[in-house]
């Protein structure tokens, strides 16, 4: 059986829903026909943008890079959306350039890389510096392409954590890129980007075909977060709340949806500064942008990938699902999920990691003991002043810490491995 964290702030959790909080919350939640029905103008306007346009049409090239978009069928199904930015504005450059795959965070999605003007955005930065740039895009974001048989508006659709994000999208992924460019693949991750490169890089057969991790604000543990909006959803048990009552899909640009949010605010929380009050302060991003960053975001996520976060926040552990004790028995054989073990990432693997003193979700203690489980031993960049979001919009990121870390990939030689 695996241990659990007695230093956790959170008990196992606990798989009786709290009722009376249900009838306090249902007045928030008014169901509105448009975040469920195939025909609702919600859907209707995310399925004709998947129709009429692309990242790559939209975001990317404007800007003059090229870019194309290369389709990846997931082994659960799944089809997802890469882009491939293979050089700068300024062409070519000699050598052979090794591919570098970025992956986003959560309610996030392949464009938040490409949101700064181009010498500010970290993927801009690496195409003009001479990598062939590789962007992930998992399931449910805006880009990606649904499902061979389910549809977008059926729970099944949506029943997946980020271990499944883990296993089977970042997987897919890389695998299509190794193979189509023949080459090894750097990665850089933000936040939950973090969580499913950890999560990966203990599995052999992904690790093989990675040369080298660069992770922004990396997660592998959360029971130390200081987010006070995240602490209260905890507190109230809300992810589990949302599971009884049917939820599969959170889209914050819901009605529905906003209504949870408006539903924590009303709880002590000050969200006159609501993204302080979710990632920490944030030193350094250009807030007249606001107005842009949500024309993209925030994107969807599953209310299964809300509870595994939570579980992770309550117990302390770096875990699969955990489905309670008899689905534990049923799905894994044992009481408690199998931890992934960050032992099992090779010694020989080479990490770079970048994270902030302001930032409420990947907080330092639980970086700290991240990097007491691995046996490699990362390369590590610390900013003070950044928050959660700075590492993705700070107008002064790229002096602060991608110089760093082009300079680390770099360091792992020129060309990429052939595998």
């Amino acid at each position: 059986m695996n241990k659990r964290n007695s230093g956790s702030r959170y008990c196992r959790e606990d798989k009786t829903v709290p009722f009376l909080l249900l009838f306090i919350l249902l007045p928030h939640l008014v169901f509105s026909k448009k975040d469920w029905l195939p025909d609702s103008p919600l859907l209707f306007t995310h399925q004709q943008k998947q129709q009429q346009t692309s990242m790559c049409e939209e975001l990317i090239r404007p800007m003059g890079y090229p870019c194309v978009e290369h389709k990846v069928k997931t082994e659960d199904g799944y089809i997802l959306a890469i882009q491939r930015i293979q050089h700068g504005k300024a062409g070519f450059k000699t050598g052979k350039y090794p591919p570098v795959f970025l992956q986003h965070g959560l309610f996030m999605g392949g464009d938040s890389w490409f949101l700064n003007p181009t010498d500010e955005s970290l993927g801009y930065i690496l195409a003009d510096q001479g990598f062939d740039v590789w962007v992930g895009n998992v399931r449910g974001t805006q880009w990606s392409y649904g499902h061979i048989s389910l549809l977008e508006d059926q729970s099944e659709f949506w029943d997946w954590s980020w271990e499944d994000l883990s296993l089977y999208d970042l997987k897919s992924m890389i695998k299509y890129v190794s193979t189509f460019t023949k080459s090894k693949v750097f990665f850089v991750g933000h936040s939950q980007g973090t969580i499913m490169g950890l999560a990966s890089f203990t599995m052999p057969e992904t690790v093989e075909m990675v040369q080298a991790a660069a992770l922004l604000c990396p997660i592998s543990y959360l029971n130390h977060i200081s987010s006070s909006l995240i602490l209260t959803a905890v507190n109230l048990h809300l992810d589990q709340i949302l599971l009884t009552l049917g939820y599969s899909k959170l889209n914050f640009r819901s009605d529905t949806d906003v209504a949870l949010v408006d539903f924590l605010c009303d709880h002590g929380i000050d969200c006159i500064n609501l993204l302080s009050s979710i990632t920490g302060e944030n030193c350094c991003f250009n807030s007249s942008r606001i107005d842009y960053y949500l024309q993209y975001e925030p994107q969807p996520s599953s209310a299964k990938n809300l509870n595994h976060l939570f579980q992770m926040i309550r117990t302390g552990n770096f875990a699969k699902y955990d489905y309670g004790f008899w689905g534990n028995l049923k799905t894994y054989g044992s009481l408690n999920p199998p931890d992934f073990n960050l032992a099992d990432i090779p010694a020989s693997f080479p990490i770079w990691m970048a994270y902030g003193g302001n930032d409420a979700l990947a907080d330092i203690i639980d970086i700290n003991r991240t990097i007491n489980e691995l046996k490699t031993t990362p390369q590590l960049l610390y900013r003070g002043s950044y928050g959660h979001i700075d590492f993705l919009l700070s107008v002064t990121a790229k002096h602060d810490v991608y110089e760093q870390l082009v300079g680390f990939f770099h360091s792992q030689g020129q060309h990429s491995s052939s595998i």
